[in-house]
């Protein structure tokens, strides 16, 4: 099932919002942008919770069109929502909690999308609890359980880790990747976290002022324009495996198509597959390859394109490093001295300490 959202908005305090953008199938789209941007519009529209102009469609139902006059009401959209604070009934246990819409539904297989749920979720040990009884991170896998139970042809998530702490981040997201990676239902997903948006997007929809400046498979749009107006948040993501695992220096090796990179381990396993964030400005480039040195990943490598645009002293250079696309922001200086131009071979040096798992 895809979708695709088309929307138009005035405010009298001179917001307005005018996108248009689809919704694939499969997988986790991200609306990623600054706060006040208009992602979280963007949903509350699709949800039907806030009223805009244009049309709305999910997979074969069209939830509003109005140049046919149709707008479906909230409650008989197949939706999942969840917000940024957990909203459960603290009255009621975990399992109460999950029962809650399942029993005022007339949704079909719902006790059989409620395990499936549980057992993505790994909640099932948490079904007798209290509500208060769990961590902020465990009360939100118990909000998107619930939020699956109803089987949504669409599960709307508005900054879901907003109000968690970093460890709670930590022990959420590798069950968000999860869902990603298999459960049939697509998923809109409201960050202004480039580390949430980087381990979790399929497509990403970058906003600016109520309008899209980029959107696309992640890996693409990140190489085209990086998020937020400022090259020190340019990054790439690699895809790849763990091919070794190195007990006594506890560090990792991860192919990348022709590209291997040397990482701590945060607790991955040989045979997993795992994301890799690499910011620009951690990587450095030589022309000669480097003797004794602490950098553990120099990468062959060569320029396919330089970037000179603005007024800063930095410019960006786009590699090829085995297949894979890698930016390294360096300076202007250093760009003359170094004579680099596309096709040039260089070597890219990335601190293996500084790649994000």
């Amino acid at each position: 099932m895809s979708g695709r959202v088309e929307l138009k908005l005035k405010r009298s305090t001179e917001f307005s919002l005018d996108v248009a953008f689809d919704i694939p199938k499969k997988g986790i789209t991200v609306l990623f942008g600054p706060s006040g941007c208009g992602k979280t519009t963007v949903l509350r529209c699709t949800a039907g919770l806030e009223r805009a102009q244009g049309r709305v469609q999910i997979g074969d139902h069209v939830w509003q069109d109005d140049a046919s006059g149709i707008f479906v009401p909230t409650y008989e959209r197949k939706l999942g929502y969840v917000f940024q604070e957990a909203s459960l009934f603290p009255h009621l246990n975990v399992e109460d909690n999950l029962n809650f819409g399942l029993k005022r539904s007339k949704t079909k297989g719902g006790e059989g999308r409620l395990e499936e749920a549980v057992e993505l979720l790994g909640i099932g040990h948490l079904r007798n609890r209290r509500v208060q009884e769990l961590s902020g991170g465990e009360r939100q896998r118990v909000a998107i359980a619930r939020a699956l139970v109803l089987t949504p042809d669409i599960v709307l998530m508005d900054e879901p880790l907003a109000a968690l702490d970093w460890a709670r981040k930590q022990e959420i997201l590798p069950w968000l990747e999860r869902l990603r990676d298999e459960l049939s239902v697509p998923m809109l997903y409201v960050t202004h976290s480039a580390d949430e948006m980087a381990r979790l997007a399929d497509q990403l929809v970058c906003f600016e002022n109520g309008r899209i400046v980029a959107e696309g498979p992640l890996e693409e749009v990140l190489l085209k324009r990086w998020p937020g107006t400022k090259s020190d948040g340019a990054s790439i993501v690699l895809s790849g495996v763990v091919s070794a695992s190195d007990g006594t220096w506890r560090t990792l090796r991860i192919q990348s198509e022709g590209t291997v990179l040397e990482v701590p381990n945060p607790g991955r396993s040989v045979g997993d597959a795992v994301r890799v964030r690499v910011m620009a400005r951690d990587v450095s480039v030589t022309l000669d390859k480097p003797g004794r040195t602490s950098i553990r990943n120099i990468l062959p490598a060569t320029v396919e394109s330089i970037d000179e645009t603005g007024e800063e002293a930095n410019v960006m250079v786009r590699l090829n490093a085995g297949g894979n696309r890698i930016l390294a922001r360096i300076t202007r200086r250093s760009l003359a001295e170094l004579g680099l131009e596309p096709g040039t071979a260089v070597y890219a040096q990335v601190k293996a300490a500084a790649v994000i798992v």
